[in-house]
């Protein structure tokens, strides 16, 4: 064989990258694609609201003259109780809870993932005091954890993030410390550690890098249900205040007119149901990608 033909041979069967690969098996998934898709369009509108409204003038001043206004050409989704442009706040509002929501399940990856990863890697005493500790954070529910937070500080981005983080803290922690006991006494983690490798290496670059499969799709689902609880504050008042637009808030002061004005709830109903199946389906989608069995 000459030298070019090895070379054409060589490559047409490289080894493709682990990236390629998983992309080239989420694409198989139509729903989740789909997912993405839907998603990107939400994060494109969101950001480049600036280019067609004014954030003061159309999102939160008072414009009372133009209150409960249909659906029509000037205002396509309508106006709410306030006389504001509906498909405007619905656009700000994806702002911030696109942004709490990543950052709270951020934060919850962050501060769970580390403490699974000391007590599932060195078990014994921290590994029992940490599940304690996590067993009576699960003991108390989610939502309840997280009012409990907002009551104490201001109802802000920050504090919103910071406590829907840490009512999820304690699902990251025993996911991660389940997928590191699962590879922690394998046959490459035990020659890792007979070669004098330090612990930080053993668990970012030989554990970690083998059980990142379920902590991705439940970071995925995370940041939907915490957009979804985001928005379940600010409906009851513990959340994003008026007049900064926000999906809740928005369901909530249309309330009083629901009856006879039933479009002030299909704008920011129809964005957090996208939204969030978006979210499962790119978790689905990471989930069939990332499982070798499911691989074609």
């Amino acid at each position: 064989m000459s030298k070019a033909n090895y070379q054409d041979v060589q490559k047409k069967y490289k080894k493709k990258s682990r990236l390629s690969e998983i992309w080239r098996q989420f694409r198989k998934n139509k729903a989740a694609v789909f997912g993405l898709v839907v998603l990107l369009i939400i994060i494109l509108a969101a950001c480049s609201a600036d280019l067609f409204w004014d954030y003061q003038k159309d999102a939160c001043d008072l414009n009372i003259p133009e209150r409960l206004q249909k659906p029509s050409a000037e205002h396509i989704l309508g106006t709410d109780e306030m006389g504001r442009d509906i498909l405007c706040r619905l656009v700000y509002g994806a702002r911030v809870s696109l942004r709490v929501g990543i950052c709270a399940a951020t934060f919850a990856l962050l501060v769970g993932g580390t403490l699974g990863c000391i007590g599932g890697y060195y078990g014994g005493k921290v590994d029992n005091l940490i599940m304690r500790v996590t067993d009576v954070l699960l003991s108390i529910p989610g939502l309840l954890l997280a009012i409990a937070i907002m009551s104490a500080f201001k109802t802000t981005e920050f504090f919103l993030a910071l406590a829907l983080g840490i009512s999820y803290i304690s699902k990251f922690t025993r996911i991660v410390r389940s997928s590191i006991l699962s590879v922690r006494d394998e046959e490459y983690i035990v020659a890792a550690r007979a070669i004098g490798a330090k612990d930080s290496t053993i668990i970012l670059r030989h554990i970690l890098l083998n059980c990142m499969a379920p902590i991705l799709v439940q970071y995925a689902l995370a940041i939907g249900t915490r957009i979804l609880s985001v928005s379940t504050l600010s409906y009851i008042g513990m959340g994003i205040q008026a007049p900064t637009p926000d999906w809740g808030n928005m369901l909530s002061g249309a309330r009083t007119y629901i009856r006879g004005n039933s479009y002030l709830v299909m704008g920011p109903g129809m964005a957090l149901l996208l939204t969030i199946c978006s979210f499962n389906l790119i978790g689905d989608g990471l989930r069939d990608a990332l499982d070798p069995k499911l691989k074609k």
